[in-house]
This record gives structure tokens, sequence and C-alpha cells, in this order.
């Protein structure tokens, strides 16, 4: 604990990391997605609830069927990608609060019929789970693509029907094209965003 990261890591990571408009024709395998996940599922979450719930679009039919719920140029993004997280969250992830914080038995019962409570923790924890997705596919050599214009009820609906999962975001997982790069946008300064107090 306390370690630090070299600089090449902190690149990997952050300096160089970019949102890739264009893909390469590259696999992603279900390996490095399952290897994901397990660095994922480390995320901290409040309670250790872990509401994240991950559906990977992997196949070309299941990245079309996403396609056509995203608009404009992420259709061609979605369905070129290596592999599309749609990172959901599970309304009813209070039912796995026993098995993953067991030692609070009644941490179940603080949620279960508290729809403003449960809304306001599956979306802080899972979009947190999600920043640790892109970390984590960063961190195995993979680009990230995350996006948020597309029509969530039509992804409910296509991946999520009959379950207690919402979408929160989808990213687009693979091997990014530079060549097709924009120049990095600009970032709020230190003084711009933040305070010392």
């Amino acid at each position: 604990m306390g370690e630090i990261v070299s600089d090449r890591d902190l690149d990997i990571l952050f300096r160089t990391a970019r949102t890739p408009r264009v893909w390469q024709d590259k696999p992603v395998t279900e390996v490095q997605l399952r290897a994901l996940y397990d660095l994922m599922a480390l995320a901290p979450t409040a309670m250790n609830c872990g509401p994240a719930r991950i559906v990977f679009a992997h196949t070309q039919d299941a990245r079309d069927a996403l396609a056509d719920c995203v608009s404009g140029s992420n259709k061609d993004r979605v369905r070129t990608a290596g592999a599309v997280a749609i990172i959901g969250q599970d309304e009813a992830f209070y039912d796995k609060l026993p098995q993953l914080f067991p030692h609070m038995p009644t941490a179940r019962d603080m949620f279960a019929g508290n729809a403003a409570l449960t809304q306001e923790t599956i979306l802080r924890n899972s979009s947190l789970q999600g920043a640790y997705l892109i970390m984590a596919a960063r961190s195995l050599g993979l680009d990230c693509g995350p996006m948020s214009g597309f029509d969530a009820a039509k992804v409910d609906a296509a991946f999520f029907e009959g379950t207690s999962i919402k979408t929160n975001f989808i990213c687009c997982l693979g091997y990014g094209d530079d060549t097709a790069l924009h120049p990095r946008l600009p970032r709020l300064s230190f003084e711009d965003a933040c305070q010392i107090r």
C-alpha cells in the first residue's frame, strides 16, 4: 500500500490514453474481458454493494443490436469496437448484500423499499465501478471509448429485459486507430477546478 506507479504506467493510464474515434480490426478476447472484470471488481463501493452489472457486447450481432440504440457517429464506433461494455446498475443490488456485506445482517433492509436511497446508491457506485473498468481496460492494453449518446430505454429493452438492471453508460473497448485521433482538448487548471480549504 502507498507505492507509487512508474511514469510509464501513469502515461498508459492517464497521460497518453485517449478516446478513439476509429477502431482497428483487432479482436478483444473473452480472456481479456474476464481479466478486466477481475480488476474492476476490486473497486471500492459503499458497503461493498457492487451494483454494476456488465453485459459485454462481444459478438458482431450483439454490437449491431447495441448500435441500433446509439446515436449518430456512435453507431460506427459501437459496430467496429472489439467489444462494448454496457455498464448497468442493479436496482435490486441489495439482495446481494448478505453475501457482500455479511457482517451487517440488516444492510439489505436499509435499501429494500427505499427507492431514493437505492437510486442514489446505484448511480454513484456503478459509475465508480465503470471508471474502474476504464482503468482496468487501459492497464490491460485496451483503449476505451465511454459514451452516453444512446437511448437507455432501448438498451434496457435489448439487453436487460425482464431484470432489475438499468443502463448507466456504455464503453467501447479495443484497439484504437491512433492516426484518426484529433488533438487533445483542453482541461481546466487546478485553480479553475479545485479548492483547498
